[in-house]
């Protein structure tokens, strides 16, 4: 069987898809997660302010914002703190979301957020701690590692983003309803401390709750790869939280030689790392094996492609060795970047080799690049054989194939959906809306 399908056949497949859901499935999707992340530095090189997600629909369509990121200090005790003081609450001059002059103390992010919510008063908007950080690691390491750590670094992550203390004569109470524990990633040694970290969240917050009658929302995001998740106690982590955000994305990546599907729905027998569990799939069926129930379990997918160069033209680039990480190319896909120091303005946001975001990689389809599809592993991939440039990443097709599996995987379904990230997608924001119509939304 061929790999490639022409654009109407795969349409035909998923408006038929879609026809079975829409009799199958009709009320599944109300109560379903969709959630984004929002990087606050998306507002530099990339542009992308809290008021696109109104602008372009995409606020209409989320049921939580996921902030990226707090981080964790140890000095002189647990403590969160703001990773980003001009981006989150200082910068005058990002657009309003309502309309509305900011008139401070409050600026930045964070007032725009407040007017976001103001708009979409059912939106949960919660701070995500952590991230990929080797400091915010440690940090993490050290505060669990104690009863008095935990309490300590909690009770200052609640006063900061819940309570909404953010700096002398700043304050915001309410901004945040909730945390999202991104520690990346627990070591063996972690296991035990990291379920008592997100239980002492749960205990605060739920005193919290008994003084305001407000409902505050825990999560965690859980890895997809079996060497970073069997670290975690999966199902006694699972009861501390309402969902975890499950990583559906990096099965593959430049830092591999060999070219491969970043974030496919289903394993192959065709791919030379068949049974090693690189795949969607087998992480649902890992997670709720262990435990968690299919109701917490939201499945993230990739705004951003992972892509190689010096890729030989067969099997359209998939399988392939390659030379290295693919160059950055334009935003407009008519060229290479040739600066990505962030001086240079047309480049991809994300200025890094290997990677593109889906913005950008639908302009490549428009210039050389040919798209592939794989109903094998519910997987497209792009490929252009004059430069040898191979990409793997999700479109919509894919994305809505992701929901209609988020919707019969068992019976209810699993808890729904999220991206990385929000900037990442096009102007009109069409990933995040082909996913809300894949949920029903």
């Amino acid at each position: 069987m061929r790999n490639s399908f022409s654009s109407f056949s795969r349409r035909a497949i998923v408006l038929g898809l879609f026809t079975v859901v829409a009799f199958v499935v009709p009320s599944l999707a109300q109560d379903k997660i969709l959630g984004g992340y929002f990087e606050e530095w998306s507002i530099y090189y990339s542009g992308y302010n809290i008021a696109n997600l109104q602008q372009n629909g995409v606020a209409d369509k989320l049921t939580h914002l996921i902030y990226a990121f707090a981080d964790v200090s140890t000095t002189p005790s647990p403590a969160c703190a703001i990773a980003d003081s001009w981006a989150d609450y200082q910068t005058p001059w990002l657009p309003s979301v309502s309309g509305t002059a900011y008139t401070g103390p409050l600026y930045g992010n964070f007032a725009a957020i407040q007017q976001l919510k103001q708009l979409h008063p059912k939106l949960k908007v919660l701070m995500s701690i952590g991230g990929a950080s080797a400091a915010n690691t440690a940090a993490f390491v050290s505060a669990a590692s104690t009863q008095a750590g935990r309490v300590a670094l909690v009770a200052s992550c609640i006063d900061l983003f819940v309570n909404g203390n953010i700096a002398p004569g700043i304050t915001a109470p309410g901004l945040f309803d909730g945390f999202n524990i991104d520690w990346e990633f627990p070591t063996a040694s972690d296991t035990q401390n990291f379920t008592a970290l997100l239980a002492e969240f749960r205990s605060q917050l739920d005193v919290l709750s008994k003084t305001t009658g407000k409902q505050y929302l825990m999560s965690f995001d859980g890895p997809a790869g079996s060497q970073n998740y069997v670290n975690i106690d999966l199902r006694n982590a699972a009861k501390q939280v309402d969902f975890i955000t499950i990583d559906g994305y990096n099965y593959a990546g430049s830092w591999d030689t060999q070219t491969n599907d970043a974030s496919p729905l289903f394993d192959s027998r065709q791919d030379p790392l068949y049974g090693q569990g690189l795949d969607i799939d087998d992480t649902v069926n890992a997670y709720l094996k262990a435990g968690v129930p299919p109701h917490k379990y939201t499945m993230g997918l990739p705004l951003y492609g992972a892509g190689w160069t010096g890729v030989p033209n067969v099997n359209h680039g998939l399988y392939q060795n390659s030379t290295g990480p693919s160059p950055v190319p334009l935003a407009n896909g008519t060229g290479l970047c040739t600066d990505t120091s962030g001086n240079t303005p047309g480049c991809d946001p994300l200025l890094t080799p290997g990677v593109a975001t889906y913005g950008t990689l639908l302009n490549l389809a428009a210039n050389g690049y040919t798209n592939y599809f794989d109903p094998r592993r519910s997987a497209v991939s792009l490929y252009d054989p004059a430069s040898e440039t191979f990409y793997t990443y999700d479109d919509p097709s894919t994305a809505f194939l992701k929901m209609l599996y988020i919707d019969l995987k068992v019976p209810g379904g699993l808890g729904g959906a999220y991206v990385w990230a929000l900037k990442d997608d096009d102007s009109n924001g069409t990933m995040i809306k082909t996913m809300a119509a894949g949920l029903g939304r």
